[in-house]
């Protein structure tokens, strides 16, 4: 497996792919750590747990140096989500003894409770994107829960993947309770079989996603799997429209437009349209792309150029299907693996600006007649994982957010994030399952009636 620096299109690093011996071992020797591990006390695996906190503080600037050679993520960005990590190794060192605390429940028995053990070992298969971000936010719950954790990261951050286990290492987990394998899709197929994994989480494309559970099903295996998305704004007709656009242009933009909670179609009402098309347009237009390493920097590289190449693929077929393009939408002539940010306009069902997820910084602005069609269009889709509306009408929006928008997670005035109090997770084609909060350390446990007569 190579890296490749898409800022340059340069080679990094060659990885040799483990045998399946290798991997047979790790998958038994985790299992064994489990058995050990799963007897500490809640308080045991916390301090551990701090301590990665504390080396992930410590070596922010590294890490974020590791994701911007190896996917292209401007440093800012990298430094926040490394903190992001730290502080979600620190919720659930905090608060997992509540979280997992026997549940007792009145019944005809003397005594009788609900209490939550760890499954086993699960494995995770991860995206790219945040190549640290979604292994902690899944790790360190499941660490807390008592469960060992083998990850399967994408080849091209195979350098952040190791350097994840040095330091859950340096932290004091045990070396067979948290490993890092280097493996192709047929051995990662085979690990998913394997007796001693319990289950399974994945984040990654619809397609990968339902890959996995087929072959998890197969086993009776549980499965969490977050997917993608092609999250609608709404800018109803009283939004501060200005807000609205900074607030859009921003969650379009993250991580260089490759999240799966980015704003996607930003659906605004005709009343508002003109005004909103030109703030965001000017926004837009003012960003920076640019080496990741360089602070003035909005927008770095995609990760890969046959993603690259991808998303402009789309973008050309959109626009030979009717829409317009306005900003952008052209391959620059430079080294690396760039896209500038771009604006689609007269987008409508059919295309692929419309249908799919466009996974770089392309927006498509929809025109709406009021906030029902605004409703039935954010909903008009086979993706579900994030929503957001803007209006000054709190009360409204929220109501709209809570029972018509059809997604995973809602958010009035602001962009669709995670953060490790609230329960993060999609429906329909973006997957099944919660990562985060109580919801999501509950997933890889096994709720245990305990009935005493």
């Amino acid at each position: 497996m190579k890296t490749i620096n898409p800022a340059t299109g340069e080679f990094l690093e060659d990885y040799d792919l483990m045998d399946d011996e290798a991997l047979d071992a790790i998958a038994k020797d985790a299992a064994m750590g489990q058995e050990k591990w799963r007897r500490n006390s809640f308080y045991e695996r916390s301090l551990l747990l701090q301590r990665a906190a504390e080396l992930l503080e410590e070596n922010k600037e590294k890490y974020a140096k590791l994701m911007a050679r190896e996917m292209g993520k401007p440093l800012a960005e990298g430094v926040s989500e490394i903190e992001k990590c730290a502080w979600v190794c620190d919720y659930y060192a905090d608060n997992t003894a509540d979280f997992l605390e026997e549940e007792v429940i009145k019944s005809d028995a003397s005594k009788s409770y609900v209490t939550f053990n760890p499954l086993g070992t699960v494995l995770a298969i991860m995206p790219w994107n945040f190549p640290f971000w979604q292994l902690f936010r899944f790790g360190a719950p499941a660490l807390m829960a008592g469960n060992a954790v083998i990850l399967k990261h994408a080849p091209n951050v195979t350098g952040c993947a190791l350097a994840i286990e040095d330091l859950m290492h340096e932290a004091g987990i045990p070396d067979n309770l948290f490993r890092t394998v280097v493996a192709d899709v047929d051995q990662t197929q085979n690990l998913i079989k394997h007796p001693d994994v319990a289950a399974v989480t994945l984040t990654g494309s619809t397609r990968a996603g339902k890959a996995v559970a087929s072959t998890a099903g197969s086993v009776l295996k549980k499965t969490v799997l977050e997917l993608g998305g092609s999250d609608p704004y709404l800018i109803l007709e009283d939004a501060d429209v200005e807000k609205a656009a900074e607030i859009c242009v921003t969650s379009r933009l993250i991580n260089s437009g490759q999240s799966c909670i980015a704003a996607k179609r930003l659906i605004a009402v005709e009343d508002v349209y003109d005004e909103f098309l030109e703030a965001v347009f000017h926004m837009m237009n003012e960003k920076k792309v640019g080496d990741p390493f360089n602070s003035a920097t909005d927008v770095g590289p995609m990760a890969r150029e046959d993603l690259r190449d991808n998303l402009h693929a789309q973008v050309q077929k959109s626009v030979a299907e009717g829409a317009e393009c306005i900003l952008g939408g052209s391959v620059p002539v430079r080294d690396g693996f760039y896209y500038p940010p771009t604006i689609l306009t007269e987008v409508s069902e059919g295309m692929p600006a419309y249908e799919e997820e466009l996974f770089g910084p392309v927006a498509s602005v929809i025109k709406v007649k009021d906030t029902s069609e605004a409703i039935k269009v954010a909903n008009d889709s086979d993706y579900g994982l994030g929503a957001a509306v803007f209006s000054e009408d709190l009360q409204g929006a929220e109501e709209i957010a809570a029972y018509e928008l059809k997604a995973g997670c809602c958010f009035v005035n602001d962009f669709v994030k995670s953060d490790p109090r609230l329960p993060f997770g999609g429906i329909k084609e973006s997957g099944y399952g919660r990562e985060l909060s109580h919801f999501g350390i509950k997933e890889f446990v096994n709720a245990k009636t305990v009935y005493r007569a």
